[in-house]
């Protein structure tokens, strides 16, 4: 029997995930030139904006009434892309003024369905799709499989001039990733 969610919110019973040592590798890491579609229209190459850039990767957005994939709440830090996203939303402006020039979600989603997402949850920022997983392999970013989709686990990357600065991984509960994140920038203003 299909099962259907509301996005929004999160299962208290959610399974929490280990640290597998799938990011150690992405502390003070280059990243490479390439350019990224984005849910505004535009192509942003995260390796050469200047500045402070926040990017909260996520495996998946949900709509309302849509059937989960196979196992999702089993799956360890799968579910709550949605509250994350949200989270960012309401902390966007005390994100910018604790010194994120730059603020981005990614995914491995199409830009089309992450459009839908952005508009939807009304986010003054814009999503990345890494839909072709051209970053993803690159930098050796963690993933997991289900329903034949390859999906990000869920992680944070403070950049600075192009350069991981920060890493948050494995980010648990995702409803409190942007105010540890804010948390972590208040902390650590100069670079």
């Amino acid at each position: 029997m299909a099962v259907l969610h509301d996005p929004n919110m999160l299962p208290a019973d959610l399974p929490a995930p280990k640290d597998d040592g799938g990011a150690r590798h992405l502390d003070r890491m280059r990243l490479p030139r390439m350019k990224l579609p984005a849910t505004d229209g535009s192509l942003v190459d995260l390796g050469a904006l200047s500045g402070r850039t926040v990017v909260y990767i996520y495996p998946r957005t949900g709509r309302p009434g849509a059937q989960l994939p196979t196992g999702w709440d089993a799956i360890p830090g799968a579910r709550g892309c949605t509250p994350q996203s949200c989270g960012f939303r309401d902390h966007y402006a005390e994100l910018r003024g604790a010194g994120a020039d730059h603020l981005f979600g990614l995914s491995t989603q199409d830009t089309d369905y992450q459009r839908e997402a952005a508009d939807r949850l009304h986010l003054p920022f814009a999503l990345l799709s890494d839909e072709r997983l051209e970053l993803t392999r690159a930098l050796r970013l963690p993933t997991f499989a289900v329903d034949g989709m390859t999906l990000l686990k869920r992680l944070t990357l403070v950049i600075d001039d192009g350069t991981i600065r920060h890493v948050f991984y494995p980010v648990f509960p995702p409803d409190r990733s942007a105010v540890e994140t804010l948390a972590w920038l208040q902390a650590n203003r100069s670079r």
